[in-house]
């Protein structure tokens, strides 16, 4: 078969696993980020995430971790709910109302991964979500899937910005998809105006350590006394620079099972949320990337929007 055959077979495959958007870049050093993470590292942005600076040539080459390495395949992973949570009550982000993502999306691309081997090729290669010192975001540019807007996530024209990234590394070369050279946010500011600790400190650029999402999630102690009331009653993780963004005006539900909440989830109202037993967590959140933050931070967390 040849090489755009193949690359029409893998996406069709990862369709009908039910991935909402795949693209294919040729692997190779990411020479051009090479400066722009430097200065991101050089400025503390990433905050107490010490990996990020790790394996720093890792980053920029995909072949040095798997050698050989000829194609990198982007999947997308639609995960905005069909049902919200309501009302002020403490506030999960949504990519954590069901099964963790990380467990989902690698068992989709091992099944597309065992497939390429099994009908194509007999590759080598690695699977990769948001695990790994993999640039994701830049791939996904890369492999023509959008374009990283000003608040510094993927942004796709019929998918907004509620989903997931993920990556095979193959050893495999295949016909590959334009980069994605366009930028669609024009003179839009929303995310950056609407942050409430002002972490997205210019277009493009994140500081980490005002970033709601790390600050209940990566930050290990407790959160800074002046951002405390700048919470917004968000207890993992922050959405508001997504639900801000004009692209996600239109953002169709999911349609992955392992992603549904359940219903005890979604019923939580502030009393139970201030009354959550260790117990109750590991029953709750014993699949949920919740579970990452651990029963003591989220009940920190939870005491820091609902002391008043």
């Amino acid at each position: 078969m040849s090489l755009l055959s193949n690359s029409i077979i893998i996406k069709q495959k990862a369709q009908e696993l039910g991935f909402s958007a795949c693209g294919i870049a040729p692997a190779r050093k990411l020479v051009e980020e090479e400066q722009r993470l430097k200065a991101y590292l050089e400025n503390n942005y990433q905050g107490n995430m010490g990996y990020l600076a790790n394996h720093f040539e890792m980053r920029l080459d995909p072949t040095l971790m798997v050698p050989e390495a000829k194609s990198v395949v982007v999947v997308l992973l639609n995960y905005f709910p069909s049902k919200l949570q309501t009302g002020k009550v403490p506030i999960v982000s949504k990519y954590a109302y069901g099964k963790d993502y990380h467990f989902v999306v690698k068992e989709k691309l091992q099944k597309l991964l065992q497939y390429i081997k099994t009908e194509i090729s007999p590759v080598e290669g690695r699977i990769f979500t948001d695990s790994a010192p993999v640039l994701e975001r830049v791939w996904a540019v890369q492999a023509g899937l959008g374009w990283i807007g000003k608040n510094g996530l993927l942004l796709n024209k019929e998918l907004g910005s509620f989903f997931f990234i993920g990556e095979l590394i193959i050893d495999l070369e295949l016909e590959y998809d334009s980069p994605f050279s366009k930028e669609y946010c024009g003179r839009c500011d929303k995310c950056l105006n609407t942050c409430p600790t002002q972490a997205l400190v210019k277009p493009y650029i994140l500081d980490a350590r005002r970033c709601i999402s790390y600050l209940t999630i990566e930050l290990k102690e407790d959160t800074p006394q002046d951002l405390k009331p700048l919470l917004d009653s968000r207890i993992f993780g922050c959405d508001i620079c997504q639900d801000v963004c004009p692209w996600n005006n239109h953002h169709l539900p999911h349609n992955t099972p392992e992603f549904e909440p359940t219903l005890e989830f979604l019923q939580m109202d502030k009393s139970d949320w201030q009354s959550l037993s260790l117990e109750r967590f590991n029953n709750l959140f014993n699949q949920s990337a919740i579970k990452r933050t651990g029963y003591e931070k989220l009940v920190q967390n939870i005491r820091n929007v609902t002391s008043n």
